[in-house]
């Protein structure tokens, strides 16, 4: 459903197609990820359980669904490359990442990763060897995979696994980072063994830093730094107690935490 974005009415209805990529059809067909493109009007729309990637033209009349680009199951979380023109998205039921060429609307490439990846939107950075990059973690395996993200500069990694970085445990959902920091923060939620701490990787050498407890009352999850990246807030998820913590995006000390009401 397309709505105007100023009043909020809907516009449009668009059918999804009901068959997925391996030729069954399906009682239902979620839509995960939407992402807007910064360079078309277009909009990427990730149909969860066909397998599908669909690009939707919002400049033309009703929205239209233009490109269906057979990839792979179930669809989840996705978000872009460093460029804005790659579309990256778990594909969590069959352990790879995605890769989407928005701008000639085709499947680029498909990675083998571990175990359920969950990227959320991901994350991008300049690894010292490897030039940019884009990175996973799981839900099922201890490790965050990271893979070549520059087809332009560095081909011969362009979307192959070049780093394995070990976690304490699998159940990890996010991972972030931001220009301005050298870390890449994930978080180990589903974590068996600690699911209040966050794992902190250093850029400058692709290896884990520290691992520390964020999290008081509940679960270290959802962390989102600021706009210059001196500061990253991080969700202890919990009904009772829970709220926000705040770290200083360098020093990674706590500058603040901030209880919300449970109800």
């Amino acid at each position: 459903v397309t709505y105007d974005g100023l009043t909020l009415e809907p516009q449009n209805l668009v059918n999804l197609p009901m068959t997925s990529i391996d030729g069954e059809t399906l009682p239902e067909v979620r839509v995960a990820a939407i992402v807007a493109s910064e360079f078309a009007p277009v909009w990427v729309v990730n149909q969860k359980e066909s397998g599908y990637v669909g690009i939707v033209d919002y400049s033309q009349e009703g929205a239209p669904l233009v490109a269906n680009i057979a990839t792979a199951k179930f669809l989840h979380d996705g978000g872009w490359d460093h460029t804005k023109r790659y579309f990256m998205t778990a594909a969590n039921a069959s352990d790879k990442i995605v890769i989407v060429d928005v701008l000639n609307q085709t499947l680029e490439a498909l990675i083998d990763v571990g175990s359920v990846p969950h990227p959320g939107r991901g994350a991008n950075w300049l690894d010292p060897v490897y030039g940019w990059v884009n990175a996973t973690p799981h839900i099922g395996s201890s490790f965050i995979s990271v893979y070549g993200a520059d087809p332009v500069n560095n081909p011969d990694h362009a979307w192959k696994v070049v780093r394995q970085i070990d976690l304490p445990a699998a159940g990890s959902l996010f991972i972030k980072t931001h220009p301005n920091s050298s870390w890449v923060l994930v978080d180990m939620t589903l974590s068996s063994t600690n699911d209040k701490q966050i794992c902190a990787i250093a850029k400058s050498t692709g290896a884990v830093d520290r691992c520390f407890d964020v999290a008081t009352a509940g679960k270290a999850v959802h962390m989102e730094f600021n706009k210059d990246g001196s500061e990253v807030w991080i969700s202890d998820w919990a009904g009772e107690g829970g709220g926000q913590v705040i770290l200083d995006g360098t020093t990674l000390n706590v500058i603040e935490r901030i209880t919300l009401p449970a109800t």
